[in-house]
């Protein structure tokens, strides 16, 4: 455990050996959420798009809904698993 400072505008850094560890790099993206007390922050690896083309379908999709539509169900089953 290390202990970090919040800066200018609520940032935090992770350090470089977590980041390491997590794969994480510049540009790549973390859930935020709060559980009683705690900041959890998730590794987002996998994103609605990386599933393109893996089920066929009979039109024109919109995928920023569906996006929209999953993380909010996977934020919901969070809420109640906490």
């Amino acid at each position: 455990m290390t202990l970090h400072k919040v800066g200018k505008g609520g940032r935090v850094t992770i350090p470089k050996q977590i980041r390491a560890r997590l794969g994480l790099e510049a540009g790549d993206h973390v859930v935020v959420t709060v559980s009683e007390n705690r900041i959890i922050l998730d590794p987002i690896t996998k994103t609605l798009l990386d599933l393109r083309g893996s089920v066929e379908v009979s039109g024109p999709q919109d995928f920023n809904a569906i996006r929209k539509r999953v993380m909010a169900d996977c934020a919901e089953k969070r809420k109640q698993n906490d």
